[in-house]
Formats: C-alpha cells, sequence, structure tokens
C-alpha cells in the first residue's frame, strides 16, 4: 500500500511556554515559512522509543511534517 503524500521542513524549538493550569507548549520556528507565519506551538509531549514521555528543549532542531490523504490531493501540472 503506498503511503500518504507528505512533507517534511525543518524547524527549531525558540522557547518553551509554561502557563499554570495549561500543558507546557514548545513555540516552533519554521524555517521555511513566510515571515508572519513562521512561529508554530505545540504541546511539548513527545513519546521516545521506550515508550516514555520526553519534552523539546531550546534549541533543539526539528522536522515538521505534513501528510495527507490522497484523496485529499490533486495532481500538480
Amino acid at each position: 500500500m503506498p503511503e500518504n503524500p507528505s512533507t517534511s521542513i525543518p524547524a527549531v524549538v525558540e522557547k518553551i511556554i509554561k502557563v499554570p493550569g495549561a500543558p507546557e507548549k514548545a513555540q516552533l520556528i519554521v524555517e521555511a515559512g513566510d515571515d508572519l507565519y513562521r512561529e508554530l506551538r505545540i504541546e511539548n509531549t513527545l513519546i521516545d522509543d521506550k515508550g516514555e514521555e520526553v519534552s523539546l528543549k531550546p534549541g533543539a532542531e526539528v522536522e515538521v511534517t505534513i501528510e495527507a490523504q490522497g484523496k485529499d490531493t490533486t495532481q500538480r501540472s
């Protein structure tokens, strides 16, 4: 079965945001994004290869992957 169409772009963790009563967030700078749309905030919880929860650190180089179902894409000409 073919994989879903996807692309990956580099990003860097700019800072960690802690707000009382809310999950910790990691603010990413997506290097390929337009100037006004480079920041992305995600919950700062990842799962490592042992199934343990881990968190990103400021300055970490990460990759953001965008994936879509084939039915939600069109052929480029």
